[in-house]
């Protein structure tokens, strides 16, 4: 009987170990879920100041070009 309650109690530990298992699984691909969500926000709002950006930059620069073109017009 001794060999018996071994196995069973193997068995319960096994068990015990995989439901453990289970549940970092679970949670793992929650936290995996979300900070893939995460990226993705970042990566849409990174697009998106890098458009605003560029339209700072052609701005600022089609403001360089008047004023160059006023100063060469008053010399």
């Amino acid at each position: 009987m001794d060999s018996l309650q071994e196995t069973t109690g193997d068995l319960d530990r096994l068990q015990q170990r995989l439901s453990e298992l289970l549940e970092l699984l679970n949670r793992l691909e929650e936290e995996n879920n979300s900070l893939r969500a995460r990226q993705e926000s970042l990566v849409a709002e990174r697009a998106t100041l890098v458009q605003r950006n560029e339209e700072a930059r052609s701005r600022v620069e089609g403001m360089i070009e008047r004023l160059k073109a006023l100063e060469e017009a008053g010399t």
